[in-house]
């Protein structure tokens, strides 16, 4: 079958052949009879037949009959003579629908893959309103796919309905199974449409709930801050009211402060438990934040419990306060009532029998009434108020039993007075011889109790059995030597005994006092750094802060953060250990040997420290800081701590060793006491080192400091111009000097500044000796503690007298330890080895 033009159709028949070579055999062409189309036909086909290439035979034919020639009546349709029902225009139009349904499914299935391309990379604002601008922009775009899906659902129904209704008789198998490939097609095309849109709408809806959650968390949270800042509020409230009052009056309005709080807290915590009644909602609604609404809700409800207790809390304290108050006035009331009383109880009628039978009774029955609080004591009073007692308190009880006692002894002044009136003119009177005067007894510092205040502040006792006398000493007799270390402020006991007491258990005495002295020194480390070096970063104290503080804490405070470290975690733990061990303590001392060193820079530190505590020792955020901390001492005296505790640490090795004798780990106990005393030296000659002045450089690269001291010297130029030998001898210098391990420094002490214990030397920097280039000569005719080092060979000779001989010979042998380790001394150089 051709198509009526054959310029149209014979492309598209070449087409064909091209796709199926194999199936096209013979061409028919039938040629139009009509005069209107016949030129333009013949003239088309001629020009097609020069081009025209199909490997296939071709027939023109001329009319229908010769068609009928090829093909039956039952394959061709009625425009061609035959029986077929068949329209070729309504084929087109069929197959152009389909073609245009399977688009239109692959265009909608394009924009639902964009739209949930651009649901799944949305950016989640911060902003309730941009959440719900969001919500409306993609549900009007979803309602819109949506609309597209029903209308191209609609569109495959009616290409279904058209394809049912297309169906050709059962007689022509090939037409059915055409109509039913093509129905098939179509129902594929509808159930994969109906499946995108079911997979759609789920992931829209869990997206719409994930945005719709997003914004209930989101306002959910902004409810949570409003009401936890509120309640903040709340609880910052509750504290400035004072949990004590001085006055009834002033307890009475800080209670009505209290319970209109209360009101207030309770309408806030009643919101508070709305927002946490909507959280649990959220969360049986299975919302994505589930752990966090939950934890909001915990949180919420933890801050309206701590409101909750301290409003409780200060509402008993202040009941409490009020009670004691309010029984100190009825104490005070009483005493006014009994002075009144006695007042008005006048003289002359107190002068007859009645008369002071009246007055007596009038005293009796006002002490018969209400009895007032105090009758039983001020401490049972204090003990009953406990909780509640501050130092103002305290005064004012003390001051209301001052009050009652006071009374009472005029009480009893009044009622002797009134008895001995009735007395007298009951019976005579008897004359009565006096008495002997007794002797006087010994004074309470007798000398049997005599004190030696000149003693380092040190009192002994002898502590002996009742009935004996204080001269003889029992075999169990003990001895107690009590010390009081003004520096540290703490009482520290010695036990000596005469009896059965072992070194081991003594020896247990000085650890346990090693232990708890340790773990005060840390407490006061700590209390240190919390209540002045970390509040000088509260904001509430930063009006009070000094200026010239504020960024000064290292040099005000030093390395004490380290050391409170090391002590703390560390040193503590080591000491706890050694308990049962005291010979074990040796081994921990020297094992944290080099962590000791630390101390050293907080030693060279302090002079900065101090000079920066005088300029703001004044400031009030100090006292406010001490205030909090109830320390009766100022910071500067805890800033001494450090070193305090350095020197005890050999005063309690010292102990130790005193008791360990021949034991196990003796040695190193020893060991321990000679490094901490080395340490000590180290400390006091670096603290010496960094008042030198006026040397150009840096001490630094000189080598630590091994001895320092002062000395009288003289200088004698062997060469040179100058030849001062025999004048420098009779005119000693006074230099100190600063033995480095690689230089040796002549210095002049100048006078003391400051006053008191802040007094500090400085030196004033006048010679530098290379320890390379030095020699000594050991002893001087004339002066057993005089030495010479002479430098650059001979060329500089110094003449050094030491106070004693033992620092003369301490000296020689630190030089001699330097001399030898450079291996650098000329021959000659030593003349007395």
């Amino acid at each position: 079958m051709a198509e009526a033009n054959p310029l149209r159709g014979f492309p598209k028949m070449r087409r064909t052949a091209v796709s199926f070579p194999g199936n096209l055999h013979l061409v028919l062409v039938l040629q139009p009879t009509s005069n209107l189309q016949h030129s333009p036909t013949d003239i088309g086909f001629r020009f097609s037949q020069e081009d025209f290439t199909l490997k296939m035979p071709v027939v023109m034919l001329s009319s229908v009959t010769d068609l009928l020639r090829y093909i039956e009546d039952n394959q061709l349709s009625s425009e061609f003579s035959g029986v077929l029902e068949y329209c070729n225009s309504d084929w087109i139009v069929l197959r152009t629908a389909i073609e245009s349904f399977a688009v239109t499914v692959k265009e909608i299935a394009q924009m639902l893959q964009t739209f949930g391309t651009e649901l799944a990379e949305t950016e989640l604002p911060d902003e309730g309103n941009a959440i719900d601008y969001l919500l409306m922009a993609h549900t009007d775009k979803y309602r819109q796919l949506k609309d597209d899906i029903r209308s191209v659902l609609r569109q495959g129904r009616q290409l279904l309905s058209n394809l049912e209704a297309s169906k050709t008789a059962p007689e022509d198998p090939e037409g059915q199974r055409d109509i039913s490939q093509d129905w098939d097609r179509v129902q594929r095309l509808l159930a994969q449409l109906r499946d995108m849109e079911t997979a759609f709408d789920g992931f829209f809806e869990k997206h719409h709930l994930k945005l719709k959650q997003y914004l209930q968390l989101l306002r959910y949270e902004q409810s949570f801050h409003e009401m936890e800042s509120s309640l903040h509020q709340m609880i910052a409230q509750e504290k400035e009211i004072a949990c004590v009052g001085f006055t009834v009056a002033q307890t009475e309005q800080l209670i009505k402060e209290l319970d209109t709080l209360d009101k207030q807290a309770q309408e806030e915590m009643g919101r508070a438990q709305i927002i946490i009644l909507h959280g649990h909602q959220l969360a049986a609604n299975h919302h994505y934040a589930l752990a966090l609404i939950v934890q909001r809700c915990n949180e919420l409800r933890h801050h309206c419990d701590v409101l909750t207790a301290s409003l409780r809390a200060k509402q008993a304290a202040l009941g409490r306060t009020r009670d004691l108050l309010l029984r100190l006035e009825q104490t005070l009331r009483w005493c006014d009532e009994g002075a009144y009383l006695l007042a008005n109880q006048l003289v002359d009628k107190c002068e007859s029998k009645d008369g002071a039978q009246a007055a007596l009774q009038d005293i009796e029955r006002f002490q018969e009434g209400a009895v007032p609080p105090l009758s039983a004591g001020p401490d049972i009073l204090s003990l009953e108020y406990e909780s509640i007692l501050t130092p103002q308190l305290q005064a004012q009880i003390g001051a209301a039993h001052d009050k009652f006692s006071a009374m009472q002894g005029m009480i009893q002044n009044r009622q002797s007075s009134l008895r001995k009136l009735l007395d007298k003119q009951e019976r005579p009177v008897q004359p009565v011889a006096p008495r002997p005067e007794p002797r006087s007894k010994s004074p309470l510092f007798s000398p049997k109790h005599s004190v030696d205040f000149n003693s380092s502040l040190r009192f002994s006792f002898d502590l002996s059995l009742p009935g004996k006398k204080a001269s003889r000493k029992g075999t169990n007799s003990k001895k107690i030597e009590v010390m009081h270390d003004y520096q540290e402020n703490r009482n520290s006991r010695s036990f000596s005994f005469d009896g059965d007491e072992s070194p081991d258990i003594l020896s247990r005495h000085v650890m346990k006092e090693l232990i708890e002295t340790e773990k005060i020194y840390v407490e006061e480390l700590l209390a240190v750094l919390l209540g002045y070096r970390a509040e000088m970063d509260n904001p509430a104290l930063s009006g009070l802060l000094p200026p010239m503080v504020r960024n000064q804490k290292e040099v005000l405070f030093g390395n004490m953060p380290e050391i409170y470290k090391f002590h703390s975690r560390i040193f503590l733990q080591d000491l706890e250990a050694c308990l049962e061990n005291p010979e074990r303590v040796g081994a921990c001392f020297l094992e944290r040997k080099e962590n000791f060193k630390m101390y050293e820079r907080y030693c060279q530190n302090k002079p900065h420290s101090e000079a920066l505590w005088r300029q703001c020792s004044d400031w009030p955020f100090f006292q406010e800081c001490q205030k909090k901390l109830e320390h009766k001492l100022g910071l500067d005296s805890y800033l001494l701590k450090p070193i305090q505790r350095l020197t005890k640490y050999q005063l309690l090795l010292k102990e130790l060793l005193k008791y360990s004798v021949g034991d196990e780990g003796t040695s190193e106990l020893q060991e321990a006491l000679n490094a901490m005393l080395e340490l000590l030296k180290s400390v006091n000659d670096s603290m010496h080192q960094i008042a030198i002045t006026g040397y150009e450089g840096e001490l630094s690269d000189l080598g630590r400091v091994l001895m320092q001291g002062s000395f009288n010297v003289w200088i004698t130029h062997k060469r040179g111009p100058t030849r001062m030998k025999e004048i420098a001898r009779f005119k000693p210098m006074q230099r100190h000097l600063f033995l480095h391990e690689r230089a040796l420094l002549f210095c002049k002490r100048r006078e003391e500044h400051g006053e008191g214990y802040e007094k500090t030397p400085s030196y004033s920097f006048k010679h530098c000796l290379r320890m390379s280039a030095v020699g000594i000569t050991e002893n001087v005719k004339g002066d057993i503690k005089k030495f010479e080092i002479w430098y650059s060979g001979r060329e500089e000779v110094y003449v050094v007298q030491a106070p004693t001989l033992e620092v003369k010979l301490a000296w020689l042998s630190e030089i001699r330890k330097i001399l030898t380790s450079q291996k650098k001394v000329p021959q000659g150089a030593y003349s007395a080895f």
